[in-house]
């Protein structure tokens, strides 16, 4: 029998002699709670006997983790008024910190049946379909965090399937699993090659979308969820919830962080026309944000067919308990968000001192995680970089076009460029942020990889059905002569040194460094620019790479220890006066505003410690050319030696002394005076 219980928290809450049952329905009648059995039969229909201000709620004795439920939600459907109950459909408790079973695609999993283009009440039981919500003890003993200061944070992108699934140290039960991502070997090479924070991409529970079984593919990188508490089935041998922690419990034994990608600005029950899973059967009008003049439409400022509605009040409960698990009780260090402006929308558009922000803000369990978005989506003013509040860090995706632009001797680009590695302070400095919060990356799971950076000039996207449609067409790319792979030598060695630019310029910058996995060792996806449907050997890792080039990896292992043992880089500050920064023309001046419009070689001098004069014992000289012609540079002259640190062409030519040195053709070298 079950009792009226209490109104919160939210979910599934064991107690000493049975569980809590607790779901918000503002707009519900009434709310049945489905209890199944391990195969996922269901065994019991119980009516919930309580509401508190649109909480459903229901203590029932007995009851213990493991017990697998869901929720039938009773109400109108009224599809053109935006009313979607459907009691026929079971939906996944949204505080569900675990999933049992698989969704599946069928009709059943609709909550209509379209009778000549209009709407109506889909009779089938969807139960079969959807995956079960499962009980579970919440609190577990966590590690020490390594709380990494953002001054000292490198980050590394890595999604843990791809990652994971053709590493060789690594087992056939591991591969593809958050016990891969926990492999010793894997948290070695991690540690060794200096990074700080690993960054995965969307880990909790995600669907396939349906155009991609219908073509045979499945959703690779995750940003399909239909849960925001619940570890992805997918991601684990057994439980995925101990596994997932088992996993951040090793990663931060081996020193490192864990962030994680979210997703709070769509779902994947797509359009009006998409599945009922969730947050559609419990109160489709809170949970989506639809046009004011017609309920039925959904606004798609994500391009994913909805978008969640942050104006209303239990969405912001749900994003931000969601947030306080992962970091209180699952242990993540950080958030990376995706598309962040819809945490900021509302009808009148994106705002900074939107209530949800405010909140996080406020949040004093989210006072210490690092905060970090990715700043636009395909709304109305949905590019809003640099506009975020303080305490949040921002994907830069200038600084992306600008290394790439300036590398591939695109000309007018070196002011921006310039602007970019000194830490884009035009665009955070005036929200009272430094350089750190600027995220530097050259590469990311969206887009081509570093390698097909310099080996392609066109997308090829062939694989994903789309007829090379999709994917961005603006990718700063060039082949060097030869479309792909080749053997030619010459091309082969171009390539590879303008890798080492990218890197080592992103390493050398002033901001937060994001190094994507499998970069510093040439990973391809072949050309594919958008590999979010390749779970296969286009989207995996191919460490072949690392033996094939393991001086490459060595290099951008020294690079990240050049960047972590010099104070002149990775500054808190930025700097601004000429006794800590100065430009630095190659005839052996300061660089004049006329000089930048057709700058191919120049360099930056930074102070050591914010010294009196930039030209001091360790101040770091920069300098960088990307003409096809070599570049003589006249070293500044402060009565002191340049000793070079470290040279992106070949080893035999470059500097070994004097007050001035050729710049090979796109090379860059780093000296610091002594």
């Amino acid at each position: 029998m079950i009792v009226s219980g209490s109104p919160a928290p939210l979910g599934s809450t064991c107690q000493a002699d049975g569980v809590n049952f607790a779901i918000w329905a503002g707009a519900a009648e009434r709310v049945e709670l489905c209890l199944f059995d391990e195969w996922n039969i269901e065994t019991v229909r119980l009516e919930m006997p309580d509401c508190t201000d649109g909480v459903w709620h229901g203590f029932l004795p007995g009851c213990v983790p493991g017990q697998r439920y869901g929720y039938r939600v009773h109400g109108a459907y009224v599809p053109d008024k935006g009313l979607r109950f459907n009691a026929h459909k079971l939906l996944v408790d949204p505080y569900a910190r675990l999933l049992a079973g698989e969704f599946r695609w069928d009709p059943a999993v609709f909550d209509y049946s379209d009778r000549g283009g209009e709407l109506i009440l889909g009779s089938a039981d969807s139960a079969a379909c959807v995956p079960k919500s499962v009980v579970t003890d919440v609190r577990v003993p966590r590690t020490l965090r390594p709380g990494v200061p953002w001054a000292e944070t490198v980050f590394y992108e890595a999604n843990v399937r791809g990652y994971t699934m053709r590493h060789p140290a690594v087992s056939d039960a591991e591969r593809g699993r958050f016990a891969g991502m926990s492999n010793g070997q894997v948290l070695g090479y991690l540690k060794a090659l200096g990074v700080s924070t690993v960054e995965l991409l969307p880990v909790y529970e995600f669907i396939d979308e349906h155009a991609l079984v219908r073509r045979g593919l499945r959703n690779f990188w995750g940003y399909n969820p239909i849960s925001f508490f619940a570890p992805a089935n997918r991601y684990a041998n057994a439980d995925a919830r101990l596994e997932f922690l088992a996993m951040v419990d090793a990663i931060h034994d081996a020193g490192l962080e864990v962030v994680l990608d979210v997703v709070y600005n769509h779902t994947g029950e797509t359009d009006g026309r998409g599945p009922t899973v969730s947050f559609r059967g419990i109160d489709n009008l809170a949970y989506y944000r639809t046009l004011a003049d017609d309920p039925a439409v959904y606004i798609n400022d994500t391009g994913c067919g909805n978008t969640l509605n942050t104006d209303h009040p239990q969405v912001r409960a749900l994003i931000l308990d969601s947030l306080r698990y992962w970091s209180r009780d699952m242990g993540v260090d950080g958030f990376r968000f995706d598309l962040a402006p819809v945490l900021g929308r509302s009808a009148h558009g994106f705002s900074a001192g939107h209530p949800l922000l405010e909140a996080m803000a406020a949040d004093a369990l989210l006072r210490d995680v690092k905060l970090i978005a990715e700043p636009w989506d395909i709304g109305p003013g949905g590019y809003q970089l640099g506009r975020f509040p303080k305490g949040w860090a921002e994907w830069n995706d200038r600084y992306r076009d600008a290394v790439r632009g300036f590398w591939r001797g695109d000309s007018g680009v070196a002011t921006e460029f310039a602007r970019r590695i000194h830490g884009s302070s035009d665009l955070f400095e005036q929200s009272c942020r430094g350089p750190a919060m600027s995220v530097n990356f050259v590469s990311a799971h969206d887009g081509f990889t570093l390698a097909d950076v310099v080996s392609y000039s066109h997308k090829h996207n062939e694989a994903n059905g789309e007829d090379n449609r999709d994917g961005h067409a603006h990718n700063l790319s060039s082949n060097y002569g030869s479309e792909g792979a080749t053997a030619d030598a010459t091309v082969l060695a171009t390539r590879r040194r303008q890798r080492l630019n990218m890197l080592a310029t992103m390493l050398l910058s002033q901001g937060t460094p994001m190094l994507l996995g499998g970069d510093e060792f040439g990973n391809s996806q072949g050309g594919n620019n958008n590999a979010y449907a390749q779970d296969n050997e286009i989207g995996w890792v191919d460490w072949s790479g690392l033996e094939q080039d393991r001086a490459f990896q060595e290099s951008v292992a020294e690079l990240i220890r050049l960047r972590k043992s010099h104070p002149a880089l990775g500054r808190n500050d930025y700097l601004h006066g000429q006794d800590e920064i100065a430009w630095w023309h190659p005839d052996g001046r300061h660089m004049e505003e006329a000089d930048w419009a057709c700058a191919s070689a120049f360099g930056v001098i930074l102070a050591r410690d914010q010294s009196p004069h930039v030209v001091s014992a360790g101040s770091v000289l920069i300098v960088m050319n990307s003409a096809d012609v070599s570049a003589s540079v006249v070293l500044p002259d402060g009565g002191l030696e340049w000793v070079r640190l470290l040279a992106t062409a070949d080893e035999t030519a470059g500097y070994a002394g004097g007050p001035s040195l050729l710049l090979p053709p796109r090379s860059m070298m780093v000296l610091e005076s002594r």
